[in-house]
């Protein structure tokens, strides 16, 4: 993997609050332009890992970088090139959709005409055209992630990291939001960051995920990579082998507790 083309990167990273150790020595690199999804029960670290990467809570020890620059000394030239989607988006709700953009545009330093068409052209490419003039206090949860990621997009970020993006949406609206956090990848060429624990999605969009337990990440890279280690170890599962199956088998590995099929 050339050098030039990892744009995430965590050494030996580590947070502990008091005796709990939320993330135990990290060592990721995510590649420029890549889904990667980040998998795990609650707890295992994937919330404090964001943080860390976001420049909003300090690493005991071991170091994260964006694009070569350090998250924690760096963290506001970090935040320039970096765009989060929480799990839960906040907007004025007594404003529009498009007042909301308009207002982040400003905020993130373009004029009130750029914020203005930017914000057009984006209302129409997340599917909110119709729906731009209503305030957002009346917008269902599947509206508002159109939305949210309309607004991540105002500040133009080569990276969005995104909390359960697809969590609490009808199978259309499920549907039609990860091909358009796939289309974020390919075509626009960022980096997107999915930290999630709904497993058909990521399998669906990912290039590649990441599977925590513990605070650790106990196995990384391609689905069909992660299956044919499972194979060579003498796992048995169904052919091809589903992210849910795969998940499930290095989660008892690792010493989890007995897996019911989900990772809420």
């Amino acid at each position: 993997m050339a050098e030039e083309e990892i744009i995430i990167r965590t050494k030996d990273l580590v947070k502990k609050y008091g005796s709990i150790t939320a993330v135990d020595h990290l060592n990721l690199e995510i590649r420029k332009g890549e889904v990667f999804g980040l998998l795990g029960p609650n707890g295992a670290g994937k919330t404090t890992t964001t943080l860390m990467l976001l420049g909003l809570t300090d690493p005991t020890a071991g170091k994260a970088e964006i694009a070569g620059r350090d998250c924690t000394r760096n963290s506001l030239a970090v935040k320039k090139l970096v765009g989060y989607l929480p799990d839960n988006v906040g907007f004025y709700p007594d404003m529009t959709g498009r007042q909301n953009l308009v207002f982040s545009g400003m905020m993130n330093g373009l004029s009130r005409q750029e914020a203005e068409q930017r914000a057009e052209g984006l209302l129409e490419r997340v599917g909110m055209a119709l729906a731009a003039d209503r305030k957002t206090g009346t917008y269902s949860r599947g509206m508002r992630q159109r939305l949210g990621i309309a607004d991540v997009l105002m500040k133009d970020p080569q990276i969005i990291i995104m909390d359960e993006p697809t969590l609490g949406i009808d199978p259309q609206g499920m549907h039609e939001l990860t091909a358009l956090i796939r289309e974020l990848s390919v075509k626009d060429g960022r980096t997107i960051l999915i930290s999630s624990h709904e497993l058909y999605q990521v399998q669906e969009i990912s290039d590649r995920v990441g599977i925590f337990v513990r605070g650790r990440m106990i196995a990384c890279g391609k689905i069909s990579e992660l299956a044919e280690q499972l194979q060579q170890e003498g796992a048995e599962f169904s052919e091809g082998g589903s992210l849910d199956e795969i998940y499930r088998l290095y989660f008892e590995k690792a010493g989890g507790e007995e897996h019911d099929g989900k990772i809420r």
